[in-house]
């Protein structure tokens, strides 16, 4: 069994409701009219929130309701969020819907014969993309997981974050959960001066600061005395009505603090959904970090690119840092496909970094 299929596995057998989860209840969704056609953006917000709510176990699911998104919204089903840029339809993540419904609402999606890419979507849909709808299907990277029910800080790779967690101790820094922004922004400003991307936040595979809806997240704070160290914003990921996981899709740090302060508010924050019951924690996307055994289905000249890179691109952004970061919590790593109609997709790959807003 792959590594993917173990997780989801796991996954499955474990969905009981989490106790600080914060959820509205909502039905699941109206009563469906024979006549009612599937379209663009024809759900409520209340209405995509069940579906969310019911299918929604990606981890970048939540992530999907970031602003400017469209939605294939197929009723009784489900939906396909996506963006246009340049003539080309960018879906990002699985399907929201139930699994034996994947191949009906991506086949009615395509019957428009618009240019359609798919970003960061499991390997059970990127090998349906294949072998149905004729599609490369090619890794992106990987997405790691954690067990909650059996982490600790023990063993001799967690060493760097028993470190860090003790200085953080030492030097007096507490940390504070809440949802009243207090000086966010102001630490955002200062943080993207330091990105290698500067001065603009990375879209689309990473939502944005700012959402309209913010039911069901959390967010953790690093102080020292008065001073903000950072923060981690957490999105919930659902299955069956229940709240299964977080995953952590914003962190700002501030570089005063020169020890770093990411290991210990992550781990204060794991121990607090640990002790609520919460099952997993989504790490979120290392992009780049591909295996080196090339699929029937994938792009082989797509996956060299990929893999030089990760090895040489880190002047850009920070591949290797930040697959190193995640990798010291001792997750899963599961596979993350991106799926492509042209061998060679360099206008695709260049519109999607566009909408992503790296250039």
């Amino acid at each position: 069994m792959s590594t993917t299929a173990q997780v989801t596995t796991i996954i499955g057998q474990h969905v009981e409701q989490a106790k600080g989860a914060k959820i509205l209840p909502l039905h699941l969704h109206r009563p469906i009219r024979t006549r009612e056609r599937a379209g663009i953006d024809k759900f409520s917000l209340d209405e995509r929130l069940a579906y969310l709510r019911k299918y929604g176990d990606h981890c970048m699911s939540f992530s999907a309701l970031q602003p400017r998104m469209q939605y294939f919204d197929m009723p009784g089903v489900g939906y396909i969020a996506f963006r246009q840029q340049w003539g080309t339809r960018f879906v990002l993540a699985d399907p929201v819907c139930d699994e034996k419904d994947r191949e009906l609402i991506i086949s009615e999606f395509l019957k428009e014969k618009k240019n359609t890419a798919f970003a960061q979507i499991s390997q059970p849909v990127a090998e349906l993309l294949a072998e149905k709808f004729g599609y490369y299907s090619t890794q992106f990277g990987v997405e790691t997981v954690v067990d909650l029910e059996n982490w600790d800080l023990k063993g001799k790779k967690k060493q760097v974050l028993r470190t860090s967690i003790n200085k953080a101790k030492k030097d007096g820094v507490h940390f504070v959960e809440k949802y009243e922004a207090n000086g966010d922004r102001a630490l955002t400003d200062e943080w993207l001066k330091t990105r290698k991307v500067r001065n603009r936040e990375i879209l689309f595979l990473i939502r944005p600061m700012d959402m309209d809806y913010q039911e069901g997240t959390r967010r953790f704070y690093a102080y020292q005395g008065d001073e903000l160290l950072g923060f981690i914003y957490f999105d919930p990921v659902y299955s069956d009505n229940k709240l299964i996981s977080y995953v952590p899709n914003i962190s700002r740090f501030s570089h005063n603090f020169k020890q770093g302060i990411f290991y210990p508010l992550m781990a204060h924050a794991m121990d607090v959904f640990k002790a609520e019951g919460v099952k997993y924690m989504y790490l979120g996307l290392s992009p780049l970090v591909v295996d080196e055994h090339d699929r029937h289905y994938e792009s082989r000249i797509v996956k060299f690119m990929i893999r030089f890179l990760y090895k040489y691109g880190n002047m850009v952004y920070s591949f290797k840092g930040l697959h190193f970061t995640k990798s010291r919590f001792q997750g899963t790593d599961c596979r993350t496909f991106c799926a492509h109609k042209e061998l060679l997709p360099v206008k695709s790959f260049l519109s999607m970094f566009k909408l992503a807003n790296i250039f």
